[in-house]
C-alpha cells in the first residue's frame, strides 16, 4: 500500500515544529470516513492523543452488519398505483420522488421475535412495559366465526413461531423498534469487547461499533422496496416496465418451473375462496404463513404482498402524494391539510359528519391473508388509528444507510 504524506507547519509556543500527516490511501490519497488519517486536515491537530486531550476518532470499517437488514439501492422510482382506482379514493396519483439507500428487514417480524421482546420486557421491565406490549390475541374473534383456537394459540404455540405477529399497533410496532436497536447495539459493543455506561441511554454513535436506529419504514421506502424495479433495469437508466405487483406481469401465479400454476402470495382469491381446494392448496394457508413461504422480490424481500399487511411511519392524508416532498418524502403530520378539514372533531362538531381521518391515522400497506389481490400492489394505501389493532396487520423494520448510498 503507498502512503501519502503532507508535510505542515504549525507554531506551538513560539517555535516551528513538523509533523507529517499519514493519510493511509484514501480515495485519491484524501482522507476518507475509515480512513481519516492522524490529525484534522481542518486544523492540524493530532487524533487520539489523549495525553494533550485531543479529539478521539474510533477505528471505523462501515457500518456494522444488521440482523434481517437487506440493503435497498436508492434511486428514483414513480410512486403511486398503476392500476385502476377502484376505491376512487385519489390518494395515491403518481409521483415521482427519490428515496435514499437505506435497509429493510428480510421478512416481516414473527410471533417468535415478539416472544423473545416479551421476555426481555418481563425480564427488565417494570409490568406496566410488559402488559402494553401484549398484542390483542382477540383480533381473532368473530362473533359468526370459530376462529377462537387462534386467540389462545396464534402467538404463543410452537407451531405458529415464525408467522407473521399480528394484533399489533402502530406505537407497539414503533417502541419494539426502539428495544430492537438496543438490544442489537449492546450485543455489537460486546462483540467488539466495549463496554458503555449508558447515561444519556444510548450507546455512543461515535464509537463505530454501533448501527443506526432500527424504526418503522416511510411509506415512499417500503413502497419503493416492494416494487424492487431494479429487477427491471436495463442499460443505464432505462427500466424496462414497471410492475403492478412486487413481481412481474399482470398474474399472481407462478410462470415457472415445478411451481407453475401456484399462487405468489398470501391472499384471498375471490368471496370465500382463501386457499384453493384440498389437495391443491395454491397458496397453502388460509390465515397468515410462514414469513418464508413465498418467493422474494428482486430486493430479496419476503412477502411485500400478502400473508398480512404492514405498518408503516406516515400519517395518512389523501392528499399526501400531492403535497410531499419529492426527496425521501414522509407526512409525519397535518401539515397542509389539517384534520380540521375533514370534520374529524366530534366535539366541536357532534352532529356533522365525522371522518376517520386525523392526526392518529397511520397507513398500511401491501395486503394481507384476507385481501383480495387488488390491495397487494404496492401504491395501494389504507389507514387505521395508531392505537388499532388487527389480525391482518403486522410490521417490519427498516434503517438509514449511514454515510452513503453505495
Amino acid at each position: 500500500m503507498k502512503y501519502s504524506f503532507r508535510v505542515l507547519l504549525y507554531v506551538v509556543g513560539g517555535s516551528v515544529a513538523l509533523s507529517a500527516c499519514s493519510l493511509f490511501g484514501g480515495k485519491g490519497g484524501k482522507p476518507t470516513a475509515s480512513n481519516p488519517g492522524q490529525m484534522s486536515s481542518a486544523t492540524g491537530l493530532a487524533y487520539n492523543d489523549e495525553d494533550q486531550g485531543g479529539f478521539m476518532v474510533n477505528p471505523y470499517e462501515g457500518q456494522p452488519d444488521a440482523p434481517n437488514m437487506v440493503f435497498i439501492e436508492g434511486g428514483r422510482a414513480v410512486m403511486g398505483s398503476f392500476e385502476e382506482d377502484v376505491m376512487s379514493y385519489r390518494d395515491n396519483i403518481e409521483r415521482t420522488v427519490s428515496v435514499a439507500s437505506f435497509y429493510m428487514d428480510e421478512t416481516e417480524i414473527a410471533n417468535i421475535h415478539w416472544l423473545e421482546y416479551l421476555h426481555y420486557l418481563a425480564k427488565d421491565s417494570s409490568q406496566e412495559a410488559y402488559q402494553a406490549a401484549l398484542p390483542d390475541t382477540m383480533v381473532w374473534v368473530g362473533k359468526l366465526a370459530f376462529n377462537d383456537p387462534y386467540v389462545d394459540h396464534y402467538l404463543r404455540y410452537p407451531g405458529f413461531r415464525y408467522f407473521p405477529v399480528v394484533g399489533i399497533t402502530w406505537n407497539q410496532a414503533s417502541k419494539y423498534s426502539v428495544w430492537r436497536t438496543r438490544a442489537v447495539n449492546i450485543k455489537l459493543a460486546e462483540n467488539a469487547g466495549e463496554e458503555y455506561a449508558e447515561s444519556d441511554g444510548r450507546i455512543p454513535l461515535e464509537s463505530g461499533i454501533v448501527v443506526p436506529a432500527y424504526r418503522l419504514p416511510t411509506e415512499a421506502e417500503w413502497e419503493y422496496a416492494a416494487q424492487a424495479l431494479i429487477g427491471t433495469q436495463w442499460l443505464e437508466e432505462m427500466q424496462t416496465h414497471q410492475r403492478i405487483y412486487p413481481w412481474d406481469g399482470h398474474a399472481v401465479r407462478n410462470p415457472y418451473g415445478k411451481q407453475m400454476g401456484f399462487m405468489l402470495a398470501n391472499f384471498k382469491r375471490g368471496r370465500g375462496d382463501y386457499a384453493g381446494i384440498a389437495g391443491r392448496l395454491n397458496d397453502g394457508a388460509l390465515i397468515t404463513s410462514y414469513i418464508y413461504e413465498f418467493p422474494p422480490n428482486d430486493y430479496g424481500l419476503y412477502n411485500m404482498a400478502g400473508n398480512v399487511s404492514e405498518w408503516v411511519q406516515d400519517t395518512y392524508r389523501p392528499t399526501t402524494y400531492q403535497d410531499f416532498d419529492d426527496l425521501n418524502p414522509i407526512r409525519r403530520d397535518g401539515f397542509l391539510d389539517p384534520s380540521s378539514g375533514y370534520n374529524s372533531d366530534t366535539e366541536k362538531n357532534p352532529e356533522t359528519f365525522t371522518s376517520l381521518i386525523n392526526d392518529n391515522a397511520r397507513v398500511y400497506k401491501g395486503g394481507s391473508w384476507k385481501d383480495v389481490a387488488y390491495w397487494m400492489s404496492p401504491g395501494t394505501r389504507r389507514y387505521l388509528d395508531k392505537d388499532s389493532a388487527t389480525a391482518t396487520v403486522g410490521f417490519r423494520c427498516a434503517m438509514i444507510r449511514a454515510g452513503s448510498n453505495y
